[in-house]
């Protein structure tokens, strides 16, 4: 190998090497947005979690206050609660 082949050689393995530090990168960019998206819609879910969970134990006593209510007044209710 001639000394010019081997300069266009390293030349050549060097721009590869620059091109896939800079796909490296972007790559692990990338990683990294969609690491923070799973982030929020993982917050998000618990936070609707938490909110379904509150929100069936309100109606659940509701219900209830409901049925009292009509048990005590006399009212027959035309839905079964």
């Amino acid at each position: 190998m001639s000394e010019d082949q081997f300069t266009k050689l390293f030349s050549f393995v060097q721009e590869m090497r620059t091109e896939m530090n800079e796909r490296f990168d972007q790559a692990s960019h990338r990683s990294d947005d969609i690491g923070g998206v799973l982030g929020e819609l993982s917050a998000q879910v618990r936070d609707y979690h938490s909110e379904s969970i509150f929100l069936n134990n309100h109606v659940d006593k509701l219900t209830e206050a409901i049925k009292q209510i009509a048990k005590e007044t006399g009212v027959k209710l035309k839905v079964e609660l």
